[in-house]
């Protein structure tokens, strides 16, 4: 069974939730952008939440699935079409064969996420089916998506989905859907992407920690995966320092000589010499991952002991929909 590449669109890459262990040996983590998309595109497909899936940015990527299958697609809405019908969000789907999968405009967010039953067969390099784009490891070759890759799927049997019937006999066309789905509580339209002071924030001018937290931040367009490159008030230091390079982690806020935070993301380094001004709390880094270009974006602070209650109710969420999506397939597949 296998999904075939039609169009490679703007980006679109395999990513789980990362290579964790080897920061130590100056491997990145890299990974989804936005891990809790990822994390409930395989709960909903009927796979283990670290599964890897196929990360699609923006716009314009097109998959022929060569076998019926049963998928989820979670994250922004890149306005999924099958046949010119909108395929919905947030809920397992079943894909005749033959059926091609158009991502056609960036309605909200931009970046989503294809799960599929059973996951898709690429070799594990360092524990993790990543694609780290810029060292051209893992994934699928080692490289972004293009025109006429073959993906093929686990040989896990669809057919023993507990919706694999029910949603091939339901009418619908080339897609089924169930009728219900998840709401993430996640907030892409997060007013302000909670943050804790970084280990040099009190080497910044006050003017400048003032302006951090009540001023807004414009995405540049040289955003990449690496990190998200903002523009707005100008940050200084009270006077110049030589800093070593210390370690760095998703989130962290650097500062660079030009006064511009860098906030970096999935791919980033592990270790850096720009101050860090600050860090943001893990459970608003999905939201970030869905920020464009252009967008703004602003930042509250909190303390870390609140980030991490935030992170153990994010963690309690998502147990509970655990529970309440198996007990849905396995319930609606019963009829």
């Amino acid at each position: 069974m296998s999904v075939k590449v039609i169009r490679s669109g703007l980006l679109a890459s395999i990513q789980d939730l990362g290579r964790h262990g080897f920061q130590k040996h100056g491997v990145i983590v890299s990974g989804a952008m936005d891990p809790l998309s990822l994390r409930l595109a395989n709960i909903l497909a009927g796979n283990k939440e670290g599964e890897a899936a196929i990360e699609v940015t923006m716009m314009g990527t097109s998959l022929a699935f060569e076998r019926d299958a049963i998928i989820a697609i979670t994250g922004g809405d890149l306005n999924p079409v099958i046949e010119g019908k909108q395929v919905p969000l947030w809920r397992p789907l079943f894909i005749e064969k033959g059926s091609i999968l158009h991502f056609t405009a960036c309605r909200s967010g931009c970046r989503a996420y294809v799960a599929v039953f059973g996951g898709y067969e690429v070799p594990e390099v360092m524990d993790s089916k990543s694609t780290y784009l810029r060292g051209k490891v893992g994934g699928h070759k080692g490289r972004a998506l293009q025109v006429g890759d073959v993906l093929e799927f686990s040989q896990a049997d669809h057919s023993h989905h507990p919706l694999f019937l029910y949603l091939k006999k339901k009418k619908g066309g080339s897609c089924s859907a169930v009728n219900w789905h998840v709401r993430p509580q996640h907030a892409w339209h997060q007013k302000r992407i909670r943050v804790m002071p970084g280990p040099e924030f009190d080497r910044f001018s006050p003017d400048s920690r003032a302006a951090f937290f009540q001023k807004s931040f414009r995405v540049s367009p040289q955003s990449d995966r690496m990190g998200y490159r903002l523009s707005g008030p100008l940050l200084e230091l009270n006077e110049p320092a030589d800093l070593l390079s210390e370690a760095v982690a998703g989130g962290t806020i650097q500062v660079p000589q030009d006064g511009n935070p860098i906030l970096l993301m999935a791919d980033h380094q592990t270790t850096g010499g720009y101050p860090r001004i600050a860090q943001a709390a893990s459970v608003d880094l999905p939201a970030v991952a869905q920020l464009k270009p252009g967008e703004q974006i602003r930042f509250k602070q909190i303390t870390w002991k609140r980030a991490e209650q935030l992170y153990m109710n994010q963690e309690t969420f998502i147990q509970m929909i655990k529970k309440a999506v198996s007990f849905k397939i396995n319930h609606q597949g019963r009829r």
